[in-house]
């Protein structure tokens, strides 16, 4: 079968969860026989600063660079359009398209007789991030997946009762995978920033408003405690909030902010810490949460069913926006230290047997349709 991935920015990047589960889906359908053709945006990484190579094959995958203009909410517009023509023209057996975004141009492929898939890692016009332009463009792309795409994957069971109620669609439920993780000493983050087993909590995504890091941040700045506060992560396209998080860290000498983090450091951070916090407001199915859980963290998350619905009793929650409970629930885990480890424990047993990617591929090629 012959597959195209467009949505995405960077095969092979660790951006958001979005590039991550296009290179997993890619490159293991590639393992299996398939034709996969990635279609990277152009310009420079985000993160990593890194320009664009030309067409090449990485894992079997072929990946395509397609014209993006480089400018606030432009990128994803005018790669995903123009992935779309690339795409039309390889005449693909089935496009797939990642994030509500991206869907804008899906009925171009439609209309030339490719079978399209939809996947929304989230309803992404509720992002803070985003003005109202811009909002009302990437709800234009929700509405052509909900109408023309002849398949729509959603991550929870909240997304799936969304687009039931908002357009009548029914939708298929295929969660996000994780392989199981082995747990790496404390080398280059006790180098960079001085962090050993156990001594910090972590936040690690992009540091943007719907994530929340600064409710976070002022929860933990109440507690009386020598454990440290590391916030990883970079910006995306949101520069100001990136400095307002700046500002509350430094008021707090206990508060280490990393930046972009990837390899060996982000496996470190993952083993180490002490537990794992993600206080979002929206998510779709968070990849740094499955991780914590792979790496045997124990997470505390808001009560999101995004989130709570994903660590279930492996995890604690509070509501979502409460500071003050955040904070308590910081303290109760920092003074039971055998309730963290165990915690830990039961989330790695239950992303080892609940989120394989075995199974989430296997999924995905059934709605594809055609020889598996």
């Amino acid at each position: 079968m012959r597959i195209a991935m467009i949505g995405h920015k960077r095969y092979d990047s660790r951006e958001g969860g979005v590039e991550v589960v296009v290179t997993e889906l890619a490159r293991r359908m590639a393992a299996l026989g398939h034709e996969v053709t990635c279609y990277d945006r152009s310009g420079k990484d985000v993160m990593t600063g890194e320009g664009t190579q030309g067409e090449r094959v990485v894992d079997g995958v072929r990946v395509v660079p397609v014209r993006t203009v480089d400018a606030k909410g432009l990128a994803a517009l005018s790669s995903s359009f123009f992935a779309t023509l690339a795409a039309i023209k390889d005449r693909p057996d089935v496009v797939h398209y990642h994030a509500e975004g991206p869907c804008v141009p899906l009925p171009l492929a439609r209309r030339a007789g490719i079978r399209t898939v939809a996947t929304i890692h989230g309803l992404d016009w509720q992002r803070a991030k985003w003005g109202k332009l811009a909002s009302t463009y990437i709800k234009m792309g929700e509405r052509n997946a909900a109408r023309r795409a002849d398949e729509v994957i959603v991550l929870s069971r909240s997304a799936q009762s969304y687009f039931r109620e908002a357009y009548g669609r029914e939708t298929r439920l295929v969660p996000n995978g994780i392989e199981p993780k082995e747990p790496r000493s404390a080398h280059v983050i006790s180098e960079r920033w001085g962090l050993s087993r156990g001594s910090y909590v972590l936040f690690l995504g992009r540091i943007v408003p719907e994530k929340r890091p600064e409710l976070l941040i002022k929860a933990f700045r109440g507690l009386d405690t020598d454990k440290r506060l590391v916030i990883a992560g970079g910006s995306s396209d949101t520069s100001e909030y990136l400095d307002e998080i700046k500002r509350l860290a430094a008021d707090d000498p206990r508060v280490v902010l990393t930046g972009f983090v990837q390899g060996e450091a982000l496996e470190e951070l993952y083993s180490n810490a002490l537990c794992y916090v993600l206080p979002s407001d929206v998510e779709g199915m968070p990849m740094s949460l499955l991780e914590a859980m792979a790496y045997g963290r124990c997470c505390i998350t808001s009560d999101i069913p995004e989130c709570a619905d994903v660590t279930e009793r492996t995890g604690l929650t509070f509501p979502r926006g409460d500071a003050e409970e955040l904070q308590r629930v910081l303290a109760s885990l920092l003074a039971n230290p055998g309730e963290t480890k165990a915690k830990g424990d039961s989330a790695r047993v239950r992303a080892t047997e609940s989120f394989g990617w075995d199974s989430v591929v296997r999924r995905t090629l059934e709605l594809y349709g055609g020889d598996q």
